[in-house]
């Protein structure tokens, strides 16, 4: 009786493989005709964002308000390094370059505790900003 369980897996394991498939060669791969190496771009690099953080810096110069940006670090437990500001910061410059501003407006930055998936996190919250003149 345990002959033919092991009958049925043999046969089960092979019938696949009994299959015919016809053989098609595969071309090898063509190089285009070129003299110099091939060099790749560097990836570019974001707009320089300029950080305001008073609000009478920016009285005299026309801007247009594209929304509220954040940025973050995260300590994942007691053992990892400290979450920095200056990461937070830096991160939500580079989000607001990704919305084509070039200044933010800082709010606050601040150090919170037992948030979700964080031991502790830096966060830092501003707008960002389009300044004419800049």
């Amino acid at each position: 009786m345990r002959v033919v369980p092991l009958c049925l897996l043999a046969l089960s394991l092979t019938g696949c493989s009994l299959l015919h498939k016809p053989y098609k060669p595969v071309e090898p791969f063509k190089q285009p005709a070129q003299t110099e190496p091939v060099r790749s771009k560097p990836a570019p690099r974001p707009a320089p964002v300029k950080l305001y953080s008073d609000a009478s810096d920016l009285v005299s110069k026309p801007f247009r308000d594209l929304g509220e940006v954040y940025g973050e670090d995260c300590q994942s437990s007691r053992q990892s390094s400290p979450p920095a500001i200056a990461t937070a910061r830096k991160r939500m410059q580079i989000r607001a370059s990704a919305m084509k501003a070039n200044a933010v407006l800082l709010h606050k930055c601040e150090i919170v505790t037992n948030s979700q998936g964080c031991y502790r996190q830096a966060v830092c919250q501003g707008s960002a900003l389009k300044v004419s003149g800049q």
